[in-house]
């Protein structure tokens, strides 16, 4: 009983507000998510992918010379793979995709508001994944 427990509760963290997690992580250069992606949320994405993905801070470090396009490029890669995912799990959208991350950061720039977006769509996407992957106990 208690390891059935365990196994529907394995993702924890169901409920992240996207957009403030986007918003802060503007705020900061990115500075955010090197801090938040070392403390649960990378391993946390390789569960869910079922692979192991680069690690952030090198993500974040390769996109410092090219003001951060390699970092958005990675980020816009793990966003199509968990929308994959979504899809095989029979999720409905919408979805965060490769174009949707990359394009609400580079465009919607403009308005200051882009990533914040893009980072809201990614969490809800991540969230409905998880609670789906703990409602069938893991796959």
């Amino acid at each position: 009983m208690k390891e059935d427990m365990e196994r529907k509760s394995r993702f924890e963290h169901t409920d992240r507000k996207g957009f403030l997690l986007g918003a802060i992580d503007f705020c900061t250069a990115g500075l955010f998510f090197l801090y938040y992606m070392e403390h649960g949320l990378q391993d946390e994405i390789d569960e869910v992918l079922g692979r192991k993905t680069q690690r952030y801070w090198k993500a974040y470090l390769l996109g410092i010379p090219n003001l951060f396009l390699y970092t958005l490029v990675w980020m816009a890669k793990i966003a199509e793979e968990l929308k994959e995912k979504a899809i095989a799990l029979g999720i409905e959208g919408p979805y965060t995709s490769y174009r949707h991350m990359f394009n609400w950061n580079v465009f919607g720039i403009l308005v200051l508001v882009g990533p914040a977006v893009a980072t809201e769509r990614f969490f809800d996407t991540l969230n409905r994944v998880e609670i789906e992957l703990n409602r069938r106990g893991g796959e």
